[in-house]
């Protein structure tokens, strides 16, 4: 785990930094698993702009992902540690004892040729172990939470993300998310044990625009210099400023505006997240 500078041979390497990669193992995807997913440009079934900003970028193969992490009561190996360019974090290939091979999201301390389960009873709490939040200690720090019995992982994916248990009652946990959200969630839902690895993923550097490129990342316009038929910030004399409290090209306001309109699950979230 660490970042790598470079040497400023171009402007574009001069502040550029990036991951060195130690925790990775295996060179080639495990093909089986490869998934085909054509790109949609950002464009939805109609052929329209649906979101802006994305569109080319390198070809890759979709991972196929645990995350329901079903293979009850049968143990698994780990066999290598890769990259996965769909996600911010690391992934794990796990070879279970029937034979089959799946691949879950990698947890810090992970080690391959470690054993891990998933299951529906007590198990032992170790990095990549999965098993109903009842039996899990409070205190304990999870990943690839489920918000409804065997649905599969739905919170805490991402490189470096990690919830945490903080009390237990009645049917329901009470779990501090990443965003610090404090939500109740069923016993009976499965999580992961540990903290997704990757840490240092936030604190790269991108250096150059054309590495976004690569992403699949379009180049990002401001409002202000559009024209007015383009954007609501659009347009004035010479450099200005909105005139108006900002908003997204439809009109929408995009600082501060809360668009969460679930009440059927109101009643989970004990407390908001503080940003």
């Amino acid at each position: 785990m660490g970042i790598k500078t470079y040497r400023p041979m171009t402007p574009g390497l001069r502040h550029r930094t990036g991951n060195r990669y130690e925790e990775l193992s295996g060179d080639r995807p495990y093909k089986p698993l490869l998934v085909s997913i054509p790109k949609s440009g950002g464009r939805d079934s109609r052929g329209r702009l649906s979101m802006r900003n994305r569109g080319g970028g390198h070809k890759k193969l979709y991972r196929v992902i645990d995350f329901k992490r079903d293979k009850i009561g049968i143990p698994g190996v780990v066999e290598t540690v890769e990259y996965d360019p769909n996600r911010s974090s690391f992934i794990s290939l796990v070879k279970y004892r029937d034979g089959e091979r799946r691949y879950i999201l990698y947890p810090v301390g992970l080690q391959v040729g470690q054993e891990i389960l998933s299951t529906d009873k007590q198990a032992d709490i170790l990095p990549g172990n999965a098993m109903p939040l009842r039996f899990i200690p409070m205190g304990t720090v999870i990943h690839n939470i489920e918000l409804r019995k065997d649905k599969g992982g739905q919170v805490a994916k991402s490189a470096g993300a990690g919830a945490q248990i903080l009390a237990k009652e009645g049917d329901y946990a009470q779990v501090r998310l990443p965003s610090s959200e404090i939500r109740k969630v069923h016993l009976d839902c499965r999580a992961t044990v540990g903290q997704i690895g990757n840490l240092d993923h936030g604190n790269i550097k991108i250096g150059k625009a054309g590495r976004n490129r690569w992403k699949g990342i379009r180049p990002h316009v401001r409002g202000t210099a559009m024209n007015p038929i383009d954007h609501p910030h659009g347009g004035g004399e010479g450099r200005s400023k909105g005139g108006r409290h900002p908003v997204s090209p439809t009109g929408i306001p995009t600082k501060g505006f809360k668009t969460r309109r679930n009440k059927r699950t109101q009643s989970f979230i004990v407390r908001r997240r503080s940003k």
